[in-house]
């Protein structure tokens, strides 16, 4: 019996040690599937030593095996299945699993009746709150990136709701603290609901549940896809919280340090994406830009259509070029087309360099993943940081269905919903070319002059028709 102890425990141990590592060659395109590998194998032995436990009821064993086999065929047909454009809110869908999971951990404990302590029940409590939030959180972002919920919907002083909601959950997570310890000190608790063991009454966790699942929707509900890439790496983060919680209340040393890697990691990751937008967490998530935002004052100029035939030509005998991709190039799938391109261009002898920003698209990294799906090589794609500098020197700028990263009101414009926001230097090249489907404003609605300025051109159409038509044009120029 000891023996297996140790075993489980040094295997815990080593599936630690493998997420850790994993995640840190995660942190470079050019190792991170092999950090994939490396966390998921450490997954596979943390999963397969808790069948080793010892007691464990043989029924245990077959819902354990029946949940996996379910689980783990749907999600590998769904992982192979879904397209490189989808990958956003199968993210989030995925995400909010882990956080209705702990919830679910919780929900199983509080009925179990085995807890006894404060500590316990405080860390059950929030890891049930803070897995709900995301859980339900997660499904209304999921809901807004497949198409499903076309707007942000936002409630009459939706900012009360949330702040009244919060401190009715809390109130009522904090009941069960008090409610469910199993020995209290506190004199006023003894005389009100006596000594020893007390049992948590059904309709409060139940009410509990019910107003945590209602906050994690009602906060998220006026989040529009402008702000999408913050709240789906906000919600990973809250996760993973939630599951180093309950790995605690469990006595599971595989999950605490798995959700504190994930919910360490998860943190970081919403600073400095809500730094790279200049907007702090809570402007996020209770001033959210909701699509109906716009900048202050008129737009001057006109936009200039360009064919396929003149942009190709301005890149052909261009000396630099730096492509800038975003939304609009993953909901059309151009980014093979758009890595063709790239190819006859540098044939012509052109310097092709692609700038990402760290919000483009709808989750963290979306960008990188697609150009890299795409065959794109690593060192030619670049940070906001590394490559801003640049654009003084490039002959053309190719924004691909990018829209508020490239605005120039967020330097000028103190009062645009994105003013301070770091952007790339689209407007500093000699010339932008703009593939875009139409002529209206991004996803957060605000109006973006650099499309209206005087070396600027706009290539209308759907972005993997449009590239394919300038690679026709360039081959002609062979």
């Amino acid at each position: 019996m000891q023996e297996i102890r140790w075993l489980i425990s040094a295997s815990y141990f080593i599936a630690a040690i493998l997420f850790i590592l994993g995640l840190k060659k995660m942190s470079s395109p050019v190792t991170a599937r092999k950090g994939i590998v490396w966390a998921g194998l450490g997954m596979v032995l943390a999963t397969l030593v808790t069948f080793l436990t010892p007691g464990m009821p043989t029924g245990n064993i077959v819902l354990m095996t029946i949940a996996i086999a379910i689980g783990g065929s749907i999600a590998w047909v769904s992982g192979k299945k879904v397209a490189m454009t989808d990958m956003p809110q199968m993210v989030a869908i995925y995400n909010g699993m882990g956080g209705g999971a702990a919830a679910g951990i919780a929900a199983v404990e509080f009925a179990r009746g085995h807890m006894a302590g404060t500590m316990l029940f405080t860390l059950a409590t929030l890891g049930a709150l803070i897995g709900s939030v995301s859980f339900s959180g997660s499904c209304v972002a999921f809901a807004k990136l497949q198409g499903l919920m076309k707007k942000a919907y936002r409630l009459p002083a939706q900012n009360t709701v949330n702040i009244a909601l919060a401190l009715v959950t809390l109130g009522l997570g904090i009941a069960i603290v008090w409610l469910g310890q199993a020995a209290s000190p506190d004199p006023i608790h003894d005389l009100l609901f006596g000594k020893g063991p007390l049992a948590v009454p059904p309709w409060l966790l139940v009410g509990f549940f019910i107003c945590a699942l209602a906050l994690g929707v009602v906060v998220t509900l006026p989040i529009g896809g402008a702000d999408m890439p913050v709240v789906i790496s906000l919600f990973n983060a809250f996760t993973g919280l939630a599951v180093g919680f309950e790995g605690y209340v469990m006595g599971n040393p595989a999950l605490i340090i798995a959700g504190i890697v994930v919910g360490a990691a998860g943190t970081l990751l919403t600073q400095l994406m809500a730094k790279a937008m200049n907007r702090p967490i809570t402007n996020i998530l209770f001033q959210p830009i909701s699509g109906e935002a716009q900048a202050s004052g008129t737009v001057n100029g006109t936009m200039k259509e360009v064919s396929a035939l003149d942009a190709a030509a301005m890149m052909h005998y261009a000396n630099k070029v730096i492509i800038i991709p975003g939304y609009g190039m993953a909901v059309a799938g151009a980014q093979h087309k758009v890595r063709e391109m790239t190819e006859w261009l540098e044939n012509a002898g052109v310097d092709v360099r692609f700038a990402i920003h760290p919000v483009a698209g709808r989750m963290p990294g979306h960008m990188n993943v697609l150009l890299a799906e795409a065959g794109v090589p690593y060192d030619k794609i670049f940070d906001l940081e590394e490559i801003n500098s640049d654009f003084n020197q490039a002959d053309i700028a190719l924004v691909i269905g990018a829209n508020d990263v490239v605005n120039p009101v967020a330097r000028t414009d103190k009062a645009s919903p994105i003013y301070g926001m770091p952007i790339l230097n689209a407007d500093y090249a000699s010339q932008v070319i703009v593939v875009k489907r139409g002529q209206g404003a991004g996803y957060s609605g605000i109006e973006n002059a650099l499309f209206y300025m005087e070396n600027c051109r706009m290539l209308y159409g759907s972005a993997q028709k449009v590239i394919a038509d300038v690679i026709q044009n360039l081959k002609t120029m062979e």
